[in-house]
């Protein structure tokens, strides 16, 4: 008996064309014999085309395409799990709202799932322009990518290592990789459920990935990249909606407690360790109770992150090496200024300010570590004989060139024989030749307490 997949899509206040869209696209582009429906999940809209509108228009499907609502906004992880839990399919194949597959997308993706069940497959995501619609490649031909990231549990993609690569029958067969940037899978209804589905105590989105891509992996399964299935991702320029009351519910950064719950479940102590040197204040913000996904993890049986560090991501060391410990951490502040390094709420590549000391962190949250690098989230400052730089750090390196002495309290750049100053009249950062007793050239760390 063959597999058919339901189709599960969350949804919240998604445009109505946008949303009807992806559907039509998924009846017209998918073997009715493999889709047993469309399932829409609506995570309490308040659109009013979302509502009558838009359930006397998918009568037009006769039954195919089903809608479920919440009574109160859940979020997408929770809401997901809940669709899961309603869908009729031996399969779940979850996509964002604002999707369209291409052809031949769904074959290729159930195939590696009919013959292991604990296989997870993705799609490649290819773009839609949020402006006009027009679909796009995201990569180059001839390129395979797979998901990873970086110790602040960013996500991000490398290119499949070279024996593996050397090891694949030919050029369209899936490939294994380490995570996923969550939006778009396919895994075997059942096993999901198995699984424990997603940790109910990450809120809204944020972490999910993660979270599932390590418990399949450690746990006994798999993850495999379809590049035969192609799935077009609408992304946007700008964020539709907000938490609303969800984010209410939590004390801190909505995000950044979802990875520390997840860390905190499927990290070792050493691994755990790289995600706090790179999110210090993290370590303060109360992730919930993870008993219930501890004992999950342990009925069944599930492997180490050591284990799942060298033998399915050794490849994200190249990119991201284990951190070294930080000496300092929490605002940089000037003596002479009394203002506080800053990146000026800037993107990378920039130039370094200062600016007011809030004590919030985030843009002005600088980490040392011992090896000299100075870093500020997944950035690093860098300087030259014009300017201080936010850079993005350099690939595969952890150290830097600066070295802060405790006792004069300059901080020098090694390389050019310099120290960090801000100009006492234009508030401007600079490198000059080190003036010990200087305040102007003086630095003090000051750790930052929680605001939560």
């Amino acid at each position: 008996m063959g597999l058919k997949a339901s189709v599960v899509i969350v949804f919240h206040n998604e445009g109505f064309s946008t949303l009807m869209r992806n559907v039509k696209t998924i009846i017209k582009r998918t073997p009715p014999e493999m889709l047993e429906e469309v399932l829409l999940v609506d995570d309490f809209s308040d659109k009013e085309n979302l509502k009558s509108e838009l359930e006397d228009y998918i009568k037009r499907f006769h039954g195919k395409v089903r809608l479920v609502r919440n009574k109160e906004r859940e979020g997408l992880i929770r809401t997901r799990t809940r669709g899961a839990e309603e869908s009729r399919g031996n399969v779940v194949v979850f996509l964002d709202a604002h999707c369209e597959v291409n052809r031949n997308w769904l074959p290729p993706l159930l195939a590696p799932i009919y013959k292991d069940r604990t296989t997870m497959t993705v799609p490649v995501i290819d773009g839609v322009d949020h402006q006009n619609f027009h679909y796009r490649p995201v990569y180059s031909p001839g390129t395979n990518f797979r998901g990873i990231f970086e110790w602040g549990m960013y996500y991000k993609e490398t290119e499949i290592p070279p024996d593996m690569e050397a090891m694949r029958p030919h050029k369209s067969a899936p490939y294994k990789s380490p995570t996923h940037a969550g939006g778009l899978f396919a895994i075997d209804r059942q096993y999901f459920l198995e699984l424990g589905a997603y940790d109910p105590g990450l809120l809204v989105w944020g972490g999910e990935n993660f979270e599932l891509s390590f418990k399949i992996w450690q746990c006994g399964g798999s993850i495999e990249w379809v590049p035969c299935s192609r799935v077009g991702h609408v992304y946007r320029g700008f964020m539709p909606y907000n938490f609303g009351k969800l984010a209410e519910k939590s004390k801190g950064p909505l995000i950044t407690i979802n990875y520390k719950r997840v860390i905190e479940v499927w990290f070792d102590e050493k691994h755990k360790e790289y995600f706090y040197t790179r999110e210090p204040m993290a370590r303060f913000l109360d992730h919930g109770d993870i008993s219930k996904q501890l004992i999950i993890k342990n009925n069944l049986k599930c492997k180490n992150f050591q284990w799942f560090m060298e033998n399915v991501a050794p490849d994200m060391l190249v990119k991201y090496p284990e951190l070294p410990p930080n000496t300092h951490w929490g605002e940089m502040r000037n003596k002479g200024s009394s203002t506080c390094l800053d990146t000026m709420g800037r993107p990378a590549p920039t130039k370094m300010g200062v600016s007011g000391c809030h004590g919030y962190g985030n843009n002005q949250l600088v980490r040392l570590n011992t090896e000299g690098q100075i870093g500020i989230g997944e950035r690093c400052v860098e300087a030259d004989k014009s300017s201080v730089k936010l850079i993005f750090c350099p690939m595969g390196k952890v150290d830097g060139p600066w070295k802060y002495d405790e006792k004069t309290a300059l901080m020098m750049h090694e390389k050019m024989g310099k120290c960090l100053a801000v100009h006492p009249n234009s508030n401007s950062l600079l490198l000059r030749d080190c003036e010990e007793g200087n305040t102007y050239y003086q630095w003090v760390w000051k750790k930052l307490q929680s605001k939560y």
